[in-house]
């Protein structure tokens, strides 16, 4: 269970709150008034080894690590690891009493852990609802790997009376 975990997006509309711990993404459909387009706005940060600021952020709390990030296959990853840098779970990278045996030696960090690589905090945000704002997409890195969010944006719009938007996301993140 140490090397287990996962992100997480919750959004509590009614107080316009979101809480982002991980790689998912909100994005708000905005109705650009007098052209009659969308725009995509992206609510929510990313947090994940591939995001420059991400990586400052965490070389600056582990100045002593020069395997903080090791870039594997063109993807940046934390420790060599794992892309996220926060999660729920994974405590063999924010526990030393986690990174050692009975978990498999693929998992372990070989260096002492002085303090947490992961975090489980998340980012909080506050948004304040427009007329224009119409409607949020709630969505974790497997939608985000295939659509852009313009171009989300633009197939929910186009599929708002559908009863299977969810669905006909995932065909457009299918189709070849």
């Amino acid at each position: 269970m140490a090397t287990t975990g996962s992100c997480f997006l919750v959004g509590v509309v009614s107080q316009k709150t979101l809480a982002n711990s991980g790689d998912s993404r909100v994005v708000l459909g905005r109705n650009i008034h007098n052209i009659g387009e969308i725009a995509a706005i992206q609510l929510s940060p990313e947090q994940n080894a591939n995001m420059e600021d991400l990586r400052q952020a965490l070389k600056a709390q582990h100045p002593n690590d020069p395997q903080i990030f090791v870039l594997k296959y063109g993807v940046w990853r934390i420790k060599g690891i794992i892309q996220v840098s926060r999660s729920i779970g994974d405590s063999y990278m924010k526990h030393a009493q986690y990174n050692r045996e009975p978990i498999s030696a693929k998992f372990r960090i070989s260096e002492p852990m002085n303090m947490p690589i992961l975090s489980v905090n998340p980012s909080i945000i506050t948004h304040h609802l427009q007329p224009s704002d119409f409607f949020l997409i709630f969505a974790s890195d497997g939608l985000w790997e295939y659509l852009g969010k313009q171009q989300a944006i633009e197939i929910v719009r186009g599929h708002l009376h559908s009863n299977t938007i969810s669905l006909d996301l995932l065909k457009f993140c299918c189709m070849d």
